[in-house]
């Protein structure tokens, strides 16, 4: 077979699990979404593109053949496709913490409440006429009992207008003699709305009555909440608060046993919303299992994804073959040659990793479907036949893989969603890689003070790693941004080499 005959078969899936529809066939269990499906925890948290979606996706899925899970349902509190529904709150003025809590409560009641008056054989008649009595009398009861439909319909009840708290009137003179009334109106913080009647619900007897209906059909909810990462991008006015309250609705929720919050954060948005000192945090954090992929996790989720493909692994006999040497059938063992320069697995995971040393699934298979298309145009100009012994895939493809990824990472996750640092990240570009505080700050055009409070951020979002006493940008960003090897600053000291963390010359 021609190498392009091979590589139109390879098929490596979406990088983006809600558009993946063979997910099922090749997901990888993991640590988080065993700790998940056992119930041991409630919040997973991992960084963008480590797979909390495809968590989500699997657990609804495969939760009807999970033993753990046959009392089990599970009741989306979000939508999978379109424009995250929580970004509706942004459509309203900024509320307070206790404003959103409020919310929050009334939103998983209404959820709850209306999909057991949907399932009306799940409950016994009495818990029916009683559930829907507390829904008809709050004006809760709804048709459409979609996340969408219920959030839109109680956000029309969200306090839009402050309330008064003094109308004056001053009166004056113009020039001309004539009177000039001149109204002033005071008005109370939004603090005044206290949550507690902002829907004039008793939610504790709400969540009683949820709980003992459940409980005496031997039933538990499980409601899931994602996408929270992208809802209030931008606007952390509503996104700190908002997401706060989230967390303490979930403690106020952690004594029932029949219904449970299951929440899918991204880590540093995690950090952020608990920075300032959180009551209970440790009752969080129990509760908190974090998605880490180790090299070797890595490498089975790529190999696992390419023996999905039959005509490839026929032809490579990858069927009987390690990870490793099912990798190394399709890559060369080196992309630069030389005695110090790493192999080719330790190159690829040295550039798609970011400041954080974090590699996310979602970099790796978008590199290697760049790696593919590069290779595919390779052949187009000088077709090869395959023999055994031949890379698949040669290093100048995986060379151009790389600057491509690196140019849609700093497009769509640097650029995207850092608005605030933006301007700052765009100063790098055509820049030096390495920078000290003094060259960071004249870069940044800001004084020391802050430019230390800039690196921090920077280094937080993985656009900076701090190596010694200076700031390195990732290999994941350089060729996206024009930045070259070498340092922005004289070095004092002794003169060394500038490596990447396998060894590789720079």
């Amino acid at each position: 077979m021609q190498v392009r005959e091979i590589l139109n078969q390879l098929h490596l899936g979406k990088s983006v699990a809600d558009a993946d529809s063979r997910l099922q066939r090749y997901f990888v269990d993991t640590y988080a979404f065993n700790v998940l499906v056992s119930g041991q925890r409630d919040i997973i948290a991992g960084d963008k593109g480590t797979g909390k979606t495809a968590l989500y996706k699997i657990l609804i899925s495969r939760h009807r053949q999970i033993e753990a899970l046959r009392a089990t349902e599970i009741v989306p509190a979000f939508n999978l496709a379109g424009s995250p529904v929580f970004q509706q709150l942004l459509t309203v003025p900024e509320q307070t913490e206790g404003q959103y809590i409020a919310f929050w409560k009334t939103y998983i009641l209404t959820l709850i409440g209306n999909w057991i008056v949907d399932n009306p054989s799940i409950v016994k008649q009495v818990s029916l006429q009683r559930v829907e009595y507390f829904l008809t009398k709050n004006n809760l009861k709804t048709a459409d009992i979609s996340p969408g439909g219920i959030f839109s319909r109680l956000l029309a009840r969200f306090p839009k207008i402050p309330i008064p708290r003094s109308v004056e009137m001053e009166v004056g003179f113009s020039e001309t003699g004539q009177p000039v009334l001149k109204p002033r109106i005071e008005f109370s913080p939004p603090a005044a709305v206290q949550p507690t009647n902002f829907f004039g619900i008793d939610y504790l007897a709400g969540l009683k009555l949820l709980e003992a209906s459940l409980q005496e059909s031997n039933l538990t909810i499980w409601i899931a909440l994602d996408r929270l990462d992208e809802a209030f991008l931008g606007y952390p006015g509503v996104e700190v608060p908002a997401l706060r309250a989230l967390l303490r609705t979930y403690l106020d929720f952690n004594a029932a046993k029949h219904i449970r919050l299951k929440l899918f954060l991204r880590k540093d948005l995690f950090r952020k919303v608990t920075a300032d000192g959180f009551v209970n945090l440790t009752h969080i954090n129990d509760q908190k299992t974090e998605i880490h992929w180790d090299d070797e996790d890595l490498l089975n989720l790529l190999i696992v994804r390419i023996k999905d493909n039959p005509v490839v692994t026929e032809v490579l006999g990858l069927e009987r073959l390690s990870n490793e040497a099912a990798f190394y059938k399709i890559f060369p063992a080196k992309i630069a040659q030389g005695e110090k320069q790493s192999v080719t697995w330790r190159w690829i995971l040295s550039r798609i990793r970011d400041g954080n040393g974090v590699v996310a699934p979602r970099n790796l298979v978008d590199f290697m479907e760049n790696c593919r298309e590069a290779q595919l145009r390779s052949e187009l100009r000088n077709p090869r036949e395959y023999a055994d012994g031949i890379s698949l895939i040669e290093a100048d493809a995986v060379r151009k893989a790389h600057r491509t990824l690196s140019s849609t990472r700093v497009q769509d996750t640097l650029i995207a969603e850092s608005k605030e640092l933006a301007p700052y990240i765009e100063r790098f570009r055509k820049n030096k890689a390495e920078h000290n505080l003094d060259s960071l700050c004249t870069l940044l055009r800001v004084p020391s003070v802050e430019g230390e409070a800039l690196a921090k951020s920077l280094i937080e979002i993985g656009f900076l790693e701090e190596a010694g006493n200076s700031y390195k940008v990732p290999l994941l960003y350089r060729d996206g941004l024009g930045i070259t090897q070498g340092k922005a600053f004289e070095d004092s000291g002794a003169v060394s080499t500038s490596s990447d963390l396998n060894g590789d010359t720079e």
